[in-house]
């Protein structure tokens, strides 16, 4: 059954997806003490990337907004899959967003806010979080962009 978390997400037009299967040697998410700390999320959907390559050559800075916002629902799936239920979660404490970018790019906090305002959307004081926003020469599958959350449950 889906909580309240869910609910606002799924109200928000981004639906908890499934866990994205690890690419490598990881596991989606671990607890520990009071927090989850999740893998790297790309933003897959249905097992597929919608774009890659580099911000912004290749990807357009509006898209990746969107895929960050796409990424960190992927992570939230990932906080699922550590403590069985979104609601438990009592505050987003880090996101940590990498943007696969051209070198001359400098906009990547501009990327990453699509992960933050939607956590923001989501969690509302709870979703305030500190965040770093890396530029990257390549992600995993050529993916635009990647994002990380550490997470605060009861």
């Amino acid at each position: 059954m889906a909580g309240l978390i869910e609910a606002r997400m799924a109200e928000l037009g981004t639906p908890l997806p499934a866990v994205v299967p690890p690419v490598a040697a990881y596991i989606p998410a671990v607890a520990s003490g009071h927090l989850v700390f999740t893998a790297g999320q790309l933003p897959m959907v249905d097992g597929v990337l919608p774009a890659v390559g580099k911000v912004p050559s290749q990807v357009d800075p509006a898209d990746a907004k969107g895929f960050a916002r796409i990424a960190a629902a992927n992570a939230l799936a990932a906080v699922k899959f550590a403590i069985g239920d979104l609601d438990r979660i009592t505050r987003i404490v880090k996101v940590t967003g990498f943007v696969a970018s051209d070198p001359s790019f400098t906009a990547q906090a501009g990327i990453m806010n699509g992960a933050s305002e939607f956590l923001g959307e989501i969690f509302g004081d709870a979703g305030v979080h500190a965040r770093s926003s890396v530029g990257m020469a390549v992600l995993p599958l050529d993916a635009p962009v990647e994002v990380e959350l550490i997470v605060e449950f009861n």
